[in-house]
């Protein structure tokens, strides 16, 4: 009598509504239209944060939800307008892995770009941050040429591509007062080879003549002027490398075959 007493207190403890009953501490299930309702109203008021916990319960509690690649959006923007960039770039990652033909690719882009751009520290710093934002603007303005984001990022563009450059002429420099000179020329033929638009390639040129002068390379060096003077013929390096070339009877001259010449 007593085992069959405490089975039924076991059956009892175990009924319908005990099973599929919630406990306090379980989080309430709320539909997805509901919760991207409210991360709108949120978005519109600049509650990022709570815009931001809307999403992440939508995209937990509803993963097939249709609306899941709009909250995805917005949780990117979000993040970006909280200045989270770490985190801007993870969710733009997320959200080119889940939806490569969406036709947002091109904003995400541009999100995870400036986030990229807004990270960019000084040139003594690694340029990792900087090459990132290079990368994506890069691809953005070679895949979506027309969007309104590919015009929107050239100057950010330009600005890393500009970082990236000082920091090439920031360790060349030091190599050429250290008289390291080859691996001076390797940094500053960088600078003019692949960062043509940059405002570092009238001193790179001119350090390549000074490099190339040290080391015997007159032929070089007179090309790099050379090519100094065709393209910046007012600029201040261009006289400094004519002036260096002249005070050893040499002058600006173009000789063919020379990688320069082609710049």
């Amino acid at each position: 009598m007593a085992v069959a007493m405490a089975l039924v207190g076991v059956l009892a403890a175990c009924s319908p509504m005990s099973i599929f009953s919630r406990t306090a501490d379980e989080e309430p299930l709320v539909p997805a239209d509901q919760l991207y309702a409210s991360a709108v109203t949120n978005m519109e008021n600049n509650r990022y944060i709570a815009a931001i916990e809307d999403l992440e319960t939508l995209e937990r509690q509803n993963p097939f939800s249709d609306v899941n690649e709009r909250a995805k959006v917005m949780q990117v923007f979000a993040n970006f307008r909280l200045a989270r960039y770490a985190e801007t770039v993870r969710q733009a990652d997320q959200f080119l892995a889940l939806y490569p033909r969406s036709s947002e690719v091109p904003y995400i882009l541009f999100l995870k770009g400036s986030a990229n751009f807004e990270q960019i520290t000084d040139i003594t710093r690694d340029q990792e941050l900087a090459q990132d934002t290079i990368e994506t603007f890069t691809q953005l303005q070679s895949n979506y040429p027309d969007s309104r984001y590919a015009q929107e990022s050239r100057q950010m563009l330009l600005i890393a591509r500009d970082q990236v450059a000082g920091k090439e002429m920031s360790v060349g420099r030091y190599y050429l007062g250290n008289g390291q000179y080859t691996a001076a020329i390797n940094r500053f033929r960088v600078v003019v080879e692949d960062h043509q638009t940059s405002t570092h390639v009238e001193e790179a040129l001119f350090r390549l003549t000074e490099a190339y002068l040290t080391l015997g390379l007159v032929g070089e060096a007179q090309t790099a002027t050379a090519v100094l003077g065709t393209n910046y013929p007012n600029s201040e390096w261009y006289q400094r490398g004519f002036n260096l070339l002249q005070n050893q009877g040499l002058s600006p001259q173009m000789m063919t075959g020379n990688w320069m010449a082609d710049q």
